[in-house]
């Protein structure tokens, strides 16, 4: 083997993908928590931010990758238990899903630990926004969490309140599924204000 033969072998070796990774829909990944080996290939994702759902610190070696890398960090803590699982706070998804429905923020890696359970609820409670049916979320949510899936996890998703998660109309991504209706539109009556202005505006 020829020394630029073993250059590239090295190159290839080093981009090593998260546990647990995939690509949720456009500028949304997934994964369990990123290793010091994983950081070449999350710099090739050019991520913009990335959204941690653990409670602990973010690691040292970790928070100083993403400076390095202009990377914004999201922390929205949720407990790691185990069943019954009911500790979930709705109010932490909702702020993490309106991170998530803000293409400013896109790239952007979600994780936990493993990247099953808690992700697996958030990726989840985002396929509700997207309108997907709870058959294909639940379909989705126990392909990653097996072979420990999680019945609260589930009914979660199932009771979550898309109607309370909080969004500003001008940075929504531009996912086919994002279809919102009159009354959730009624929730941002100012952004609604002003974008039927700027409208009034191009059309005089």
């Amino acid at each position: 083997m020829s020394s630029s033969e073993e250059e590239i072998q090295v190159i290839e070796e080093e981009i090593i993908p998260c546990e647990n990774f995939n690509m949720v829909c456009k500028g949304i990944y997934r994964s369990a928590f990123p290793k010091k080996k994983n950081f070449p290939f999350l710099k090739k994702l050019g991520l913009n931010s990335i959204l941690t759902l653990i409670l602990e610190d973010y690691p040292e070696q970790n928070k100083k990758f993403l400076e390095e890398n202009n990377i914004k960090l999201f922390q929205f803590g949720v407990a790691g238990n185990k069943e019954p699982f009911v500790d979930i706070p709705e109010d932490t998804i909702c702020a993490a899903l309106t991170c998530i429905l803000d293409r400013r923020n896109h790239p952007l890696l979600i994780h936990c630990n493993k990247g099953k359970h808690r992700t697996g609820c958030l990726v989840g409670c985002t396929r509700k926004m997207q309108h997907w049916s709870l058959t294909s979320i639940f379909d989705e949510y126990r392909r990653f969490s097996s072979p420990k899936s999680r019945s609260m996890d589930q009914q979660f998703i199932e009771l979550f309140d898309v109607s309370r998660v909080v969004f500003d109309l001008r940075y929504l991504p531009d996912w086919p599924e994002l279809s919102f209706s009159e009354l959730v539109l009624v929730k941002q009556p100012q952004i609604t204000h002003e974008l039927e202005n700027e409208e009034q505006k191009s059309s005089d």
